[in-house]
């Protein structure tokens, strides 16, 4: 049991991967959900384009949610227009593990929504982090096809999955305060 606010990682694939409105739609769900929950949602904070993680902080900005980005490289120049991160914690590291390793490893569960390398490299740490997993299906990338799935055959943990915001939600704080 987490006896502090609980941190839950928003984890997603980055604009260039050309995701569809309805899934950060998705993603800003997931964030206005965690915010009405009390939970402080940790996202890998891009400098150069929106992605299904900062669509998240929107939503938790809506709901007055506290949010953490965790970028790559040096300096707090991050893409969020909207000024939806209250911090930003820079890494000096640069994407592909290092960036990756500090943000899921400051968060207690992830949520992964589709994804592309990094949200798979993400769900990786996780794993061998044993921080819970839950993957929202219907959305493509590496959550659909990790979704119920084990990341090898130690069988650690499975991701769970999740078909709705409300049910990923759910399942990453019911999980949280089990552990």
């Amino acid at each position: 049991m987490v006896n502090r606010k609980i941190q839950i990682g928003v984890m997603g694939s980055a604009a260039d991967l050309n995701y569809g409105d309805e899934v950060s739609q998705l993603a800003e769900r997931v964030g206005e959900l965690l915010a009405e929950q009390g939970v402080i949602v940790v996202y890998g904070a891009e400098k150069d384009y929106d992605s299904l993680s900062t669509a998240a902080a929107r939503g938790a900005k809506r709901k007055g949610g506290l949010t953490v980005g965790v970028t790559y490289g040096k300096g707090k120049d991050i893409w969020d227009k909207e000024n939806n991160t209250d911090v930003i914690i820079v890494t000096g590291l640069e994407r592909g593990g290092g960036r990756e390793f500090v943000l899921v490893n400051s968060c207690d569960a992830i949520i992964a929504i589709s994804g592309g390398s990094g949200t798979l490299t993400e769900i990786a740490i996780a794993y061998q982090s044993n921080i819970p997993m839950i993957a929202l299906t219907g959305v493509g990338g590496w959550s659909e096809k990790l979704a119920g799935q084990f990341m090898d055959a130690r069988e650690r943990r499975r991701v769970l999955a999740a078909t709705t915001p409300e049910e990923a939600v759910m399942l990453a704080i019911h999980e949280v305060q089990s552990m």
